[in-house]
C-alpha cells in the first residue's frame, strides 16, 4: 500500500470496500454449523495492536460504551442525539448497517462520506503488514471509526458493542460510562448458554471506577456486574426509569426520571413500550457522561426527533408496512407486544427470514405466526441464511395450514408478494433479521 494507492482509493472508494470485504467477517460467516466459537481462544491482541499503530485514537476523547442483548442500537442512537443536542461534538459507532457500511459511523448525526471512509481504510491497509495477525472486517471498521472520531476532534463517542463485550473489538476503549441494556439468551455459540454466562461476557466492558448504567434488573445477575467494581451504578427502576409510558399518535408520551430529576411529557417518535426504557437508559447515560443534568428543552428536542431505522419502523400505509430487526426470541416477543399496543387489530402478514443459528420454532412462536393470515418465508441476503423451507416446515409443525404459508426466497420478491396479498386495512410485518430488514428497506426505496 502506497500513498498513491491511498489517493486512488479516495477517488474510487469501491476498491477500498473490496479490500475490506476480503477480510474475515464473522457477521456474514458466523461459525461453522456444529462448532462452538467458545472452543477457540478469544483475544483483543489484534485490535490492541491495530489501535496502537493508529496512534491510540480512542484515548483522545471520552466514551460511552453500550452493550446488551436487545435495544443497544436504539440506546446508542438516543444517547448520541442527547449529547449532540447538549452541544457535545459526538461520534457514534453502531452495527450492523442496514444498507451501506457508512451508516455505522456518524459525526454529529452525519454518516462518514465515501472518500473519508476510503482514506481511513487506506490508513489501516498501510499498517496491516506490521500487525501480529491479519485483523478481521469488524476490527478494521472499529479502527476506522476510532481514528475518524479523533481526526474530527469529537468531544465524546458512543460505541455500540458488536457482540458480547469482553472480547469485542470496541473494548479497547476505556469508557467512563458503561451501559448494559438487558441480558437474554442470544448468540449462545459465542457468549454462553446461560444468562449468567452472557451477563459476565457483557460485564467485561465495565472499567473499575466507571459509571455503570444498568438496564438489567434481575437481582440474580447483580453480583456479576458489581464484581467489576464500577464507581457508581445507576439501576433502572431505582435510580432512573419511566414513570409514564403511554401510546400516542406516532409514538409514545413518556415521563422519564434520572438521579437529577424528572422529565414529564416527553414525546418519543418510536413505537413499542420498551422504547421508553431505552430512552431512560440513554438519558441516564448522557447525564452520566456530561456529569450534570440535561436541560428539559434539550431532552425534549433530542428525543422528539430521534429515529431508529429498522426498529418498528413504519414505511408504508394501505396496507401498513412495519419493519423490525427482531432477531431473537426476546426481541420478537417485544415486537409482538409493540404491534398490539401501537396499531389497531388487523389482518397480519408476516415476512420472516432467519439466520441459521436461530431456532425457527421458537422465533415463529414468539412472532405469533400461528395467528398470522399469511406467512411469507424468505432468506436473508447472507451466507448464514437459514433455508426458508425450514421456516415453512416449522410453521407446519406449529399448526399453520399450508394455505397460509408461502416460500419466496428473495426478500424483495417476498415483500412484494406480501403487500399484494394483504388488504389495504391489513398489516405487513417484516422481521427475523436485520439483513432481511435492510433488503426490504432497499426494495421499498426507503432512505
Amino acid at each position: 500500500m502506497t500513498d498513491d494507492r491511498a489517493a486512488a482509493w479516495e477517488e474510487t472508494p469501491a476498491e477500498a470496500l473490496a479490500w475490506l470485504d476480503a477480510h474475515v467477517n464473522l457477521e456474514s460467516l458466523g461459525v461453522p454449523v456444529g462448532q462452538d466459537r467458545r472452543a477457540t481462544h478469544p483475544t483483543l491482541e489484534r485490535m490492541e495492536a491495530l489501535a496502537a499503530l493508529l496512534g491510540s485514537p480512542q484515548l483522545e476523547y471520552g466514551s460511552v460504551h453500550v452493550t446488551g442483548t436487545n435495544g443497544k442500537t436504539s440506546v446508542s442512537r438516543m444517547t448520541a442525539a442527547l449529547l449532540i443536542e447538549a452541544g457535545v461534538s459526538t461520534g457514534l459507532f453502531t452495527s450492523p448497517h442496514l444498507v451501506r457500511v457508512n451508516e455505522r459511523m456518524t459525526w454529529d448525526g452525519e454518516p462518514i462520506d465515501d472518500a473519508t471512509l476510503a482514506a481511513r481504510l487506506a490508513q489501516v491497509a498501510l499498517i496491516e503488514p506490521h500487525l501480529p495477525a491479519v485483523p478481521s472486517w469488524f476490527e478494521i471498521l472499529t479502527g476506522v471509526a476510532l481514528t475518524w472520531f479523533a481526526d474530527v476532534a469529537v468531544d465524546g463517542a458512543v460505541l455500540e458493542v458488536g457482540l458480547g463485550g469482553t472480547w469485542d473489538a470496541t473494548n479497547v476503549v476505556d469508557a467512563a460510562v458503561a451501559v448494559v441494556t438487558n441480558v437474554a439468551l442470544d448468540h449462545v455459540e459465542y457468549l454462553g448458554d446461560t444468562r449468567a454466562a452472557i451477563a459476565a461476557e457483557k460485564a467485561g466492558i465495565i472499567r473499575r471506577g466507571a459509571t455503570l448504567v444498568l438496564g438489567e434488573t434481575d437481582p440474580a445477575l447483580a453480583g456479576i456486574f458489581a464484581a467489576r467494581e464500577p464507581g457508581r451504578t445507576w439501576l433502572l427502576g431505582r435510580d432512573f426509569g419511566v414513570r409514564r409510558n403511554d401510546t400516542a399518535v406516532g409514538g409514545r408520551l413518556v415521563e422519564l426520571f434520572t438521579p437529577s430529576g424528572s422529565h414529564p411529557d416527553v414525546f418519543l417518535p418510536l413505537h413499542g413500550p420498551h422504547q421508553a426504557d431505552n430512552a431512560a437508559i440513554a438519558l441516564a447515560a448522557a447525564e452520566a457522561f456530561v456529569d450534570e443534568p440535561l436541560d428539559p428543552e434539550v431532552v425534549a428536542s433530542a428525543l422528539g426527533r430521534v429515529r431508529s431505522p429498522g426498529r418498528l419502523e413504519v414505511v408504508g400505509h394501505s396496507p401498513l408496512v412495519v419493519l423490525d430487526g427482531a432477531h431473537n426470541v426476546d426481541g420478537a416477543e417485544h415486537l409482538r407486544v409493540a404491534l398490539d399496543d401501537a396499531f389497531a387489530t388487523a389482518e397480519r402478514t408476516l415476512v420472516v427470514g432467519l439466520l441459521r443459528e436461530k431456532d425457527p420454532i421458537e422465533m415463529l412462536t414468539a412472532l405469533g405466526a400461528v395467528d398470522a393470515a399469511l406467512l411469507v418465508c424468505c432468506a436473508p441476503p447472507s451466507p448464514r441464511a437459514r433455508d426458508p423451507r425450514d421456516l415453512a416446515d416449522a410453521a407446519r409443525a406449529l399448526g399453520v395450514p399450508d394455505a397460509r404459508i408461502v416460500v419466496v426466497p428473495d426478500v424483495a420478491d417476498a415483500v412484494e408478494r406480501a403487500v399484494a396479498a394483504t388488504p389495504e386495512a391489513g398489516q405487513v410485518v417484516v422481521a427475523g433479521s436485520l439483513y432481511v430488514v435492510g433488503a426490504a428497506r432497499a426494495a421499498l426505496g426507503v432512505s
